[in-house]
């Protein structure tokens, strides 16, 4: 007993780390982002730096759409603001906050999350920060669409917001078919993207150049990214869109990250390239062209939510959750912003691309941290 007391004493110990699993090797597993949580027999791997930035990310979310409620362009007060809120202010105050003010913000909430999941797809699948959907034709297609609804209307009002979803998926197709697959590499989706957007983008232009100033003028205002006049029953079919394909793009995000590898080693770990780019690629079709049949071809936000989010949640995660928070923020704040910057409401897509030309210049000078190039 004595003997086999202190060989179990001198026992060498697998070493572990943190709360991994050791390998059967001796060596700890868990990835060092990460926590594993079990119950039972079941585990699951927790991110954790993923999972503390959106906890600090909904708090901001919170304030920003606070501060989206309270802003205005008209010069209410913050009282007549909050007594609109609860409904004991006036009937027209009320009327303006309750059925203006917060349905327009439901939307721009959407429309964020959307543009940020959207532009997350597609930066992991071109490999390169600078991708973003409308270089696979989706807003052209999507503004196009909307387009050619309204030609010949005397009113100036846009067509229904569904028509933008069509048009960015008869675009993706285009593209899809002329670069040979939507399982090519992303490179060349996003070349031929390219030249497809540039020619939609003009027949879009010769059709408004045929039109009357009323339509014009319509159309100019929804197409630079307007959330003006975006009520309840826009927001909430948006909201059940979002209800579908966030679950989805969840799971597409988890298989995603394995594409920082080659194709070669993903293969060999069982992905099946050709339909995991095949069904990315339609989600951040379908996303993008809903947000922008709702907002418009609101710029920046599809290109910086993504980056922000990998800033926060580190270079190992496909930010999937962070870039929906982050779009939403973004969106929220230039909302806000665009009421109370100038004596006139600014577009939302206004701001956002006067925000967007430094925040590029940034992204240019910068290397990429999981990268470490430029």
């Amino acid at each position: 007993m004595t003997d086999l007391k202190a060989a179990g004493d001198t026992a060498p110990r697998v070493p572990t780390a943190g709360c991994g699993t050791p390998h059967a090797g001796g060596t700890d597993v868990t990835p060092p982002d990460s926590r594993v949580l079990r119950g039972g027999t079941l585990s699951w791997l927790l991110p954790s730096r993923s999972a503390l930035a959106a906890v600090i990310l909904l708090p901001v979310l919170v304030v920003l759409v606070a501060l989206a409620v309270m802003a205005s362009s008209t010069g209410m007060s913050l009282s007549e603001t909050v007594s609109g809120l609860l409904g004991t202010g006036d009937p027209g105050t009320v009327m303006i906050v309750r059925d203006f003010r917060l349905p327009r913000i439901f939307a721009g909430l959407m429309v964020g999350a959307a543009l940020g999941i959207a532009g997350c797809l597609t930066q992991t699948l071109a490999g390169n920060r600078l991708a973003t959907p409308d270089l696979v034709g989706v807003n052209d297609g999507a503004t196009a669409a909307v387009v050619a609804a309204a030609a010949g209307s005397t009113t100036g009002m846009v067509g229904d917001w569904w028509l933008g979803p069509i048009g960015a998926v008869a675009a993706a197709a285009i593209v899809v078919l002329c670069a040979g697959g939507a399982g090519s590499a992303g490179y060349r989706v996003l070349v031929t993207g390219i030249g497809v957007s540039t020619f939609i983008g003009a027949v879009g232009d010769l059709i408004m150049s045929r039109e009357n100033d009323n339509t014009a003028g319509g159309v100019f205002l929804w197409a630079v990214g307007s959330l003006n006049g975006r009520d309840w029953g826009v927001g909430t079919p948006l909201a059940l869109v979002l209800l579908f394909l966030v679950p989805l793009a969840l799971a597409v995000g988890h298989r995603l990250q394995l594409l920082r590898f080659d194709d070669d080693v993903a293969a060999s770990l069982g992905v099946d390239l050709r339909r995991l780019r095949a069904g990315a690629l339609a989600l951040a079709v379908a996303l993008a062209g809903t947000a922008v049949g709702v907002g418009g071809p609101i710029a920046f936000v599809a290109l910086a939510a993504p980056i922000l989010a990998q800033r926060i949640a580190g270079p190992t995660r496909v930010p999937i959750t962070g870039s929906a928070l982050t779009g939403a923020a973004l969106i929220a704040a230039a909302d806000a912003l665009g009421r109370v910057a100038a004596p006139v409401e600014l577009p939302v897509g206004v701001v956002t691309s006067v925000l967007g030309g430094p925040f590029l210049l940034w992204v240019l000078f910068r290397p990429d941290r999981a990268t470490g190039k430029a």
